[in-house]
């Protein structure tokens, strides 16, 4: 990521992180009424759920410039979704989402600009996450 696609992800985050239970909510509902499949992984209070998410989001976009603290971050989020049932296939239909809820909680402010910050982020985010959970059942696999 640019270092302007990352100021743009922080600066329309405040937004996110304004709005959060609005967005934790249309997101949630985006996500189920295009990957079905997933809901049964939520079991908790959705509202509860929405908060840890905008959290997790909030610790991710404080360290888009500094690939050096992210990395681990994101191998425990792999390493936790994995093991939540999340597959490769799922981040498709989760930036998808994503990139809904942070359209319709910037309304008209929502541009080009921003979605492609948010693509290139969310892009960043799942094949790290994607890489670190297969590297981990590699890593497995082979130890056994």
């Amino acid at each position: 990521m640019t270092p302007e696609q990352v100021d743009v992800v922080r600066s329309s985050f405040e937004v996110v992180a304004d709005r959060a239970d609005d967005a934790a909510r249309h997101f949630y509902k985006k996500l189920f009424s295009i990957a079905p499949e997933v809901r049964p992984m939520f079991t908790s209070d959705m509202k509860a759920q929405g908060r840890m998410f905008v959290s997790m989001l909030s610790n991710v976009v404080d360290r888009l410039d500094r690939p050096e603290e992210i990395a681990p971050l994101l191998e425990g989020l792999a390493i936790r979704h994995r093991d939540y049932g999340v597959r490769s296939e799922h981040y498709g239909p989760v930036g998808a989402a994503l990139l809904y809820a942070i359209a319709y909680v910037h309304q008209d402010e929502f541009n080009r600009e921003i979605r492609g910050a948010w693509v290139e982020a969310f892009s960043l985010l799942a094949n790290g996450m994607i890489e670190s959970a297969e590297n981990q059942v590699f890593s497995s696999t082979a130890a056994e």
